[in-house]
């Protein structure tokens, strides 16, 4: 049996939560990126766009999650020699959690890197040999009662 938790007789807190993820790009990949001269645009800014996005879709893409009214989403990117860092940060005031939202939200972001840099990462058979993504987890989840804000 499938359902959607109950949620409502618990009490609205203040909830945040911070996930993070990793994309680790080639070198040529980076210096392309940095240089602003990457085909499709600023992945930097298209990723964190669309990861903004991803966090309030996440109940569309996650049957089981309930829709709640996030109050912010930021989401900053550390620029490695061969990598990049995405950290999300979603906050909210409800019932119910916002971690799948950050991860929903570095998830996306990560996925948009790949999509907007897919073109310079394969190799001469169409692979990807060195693109990934990786350690996408909740590095803090934050959860505090609204009256005593």
């Amino acid at each position: 049996m499938v359902k959607m938790i109950n949620i409502s007789k618990k009490p609205e807190q203040h909830r945040e939560a911070i996930a993070q993820g990793k994309i680790a790009l080639k070198p040529e990949t980076m210096k392309l990126i940095k240089e602003g001269k990457v085909e499709k645009g600023a992945p930097i800014q298209i990723a964190t766009l669309a990861g903004i996005q991803g966090a309030k879709l996440t109940p569309l893409v996650m049957p089981l999650c309930h829709p709640i009214s996030i109050e912010s989403t930021d989401i900053n990117m550390k620029i490695r020699d061969n990598s990049i860092i995405v950290t999300t940060r979603v906050i909210a005031n409800g019932k119910t959690g916002v971690e799948m939202e950050a991860l929903t939200a570095t998830a996306v972001a990560l996925l948009n890197l790949w999509d907007v840099i897919k073109k310079y990462e394969k190799d001469e058979d169409g692979q990807y040999p060195t693109t990934m993504i990786s350690s996408i987890r909740v590095l803090r989840k934050v959860k505090k009662d609204v009256k005593k804000l």
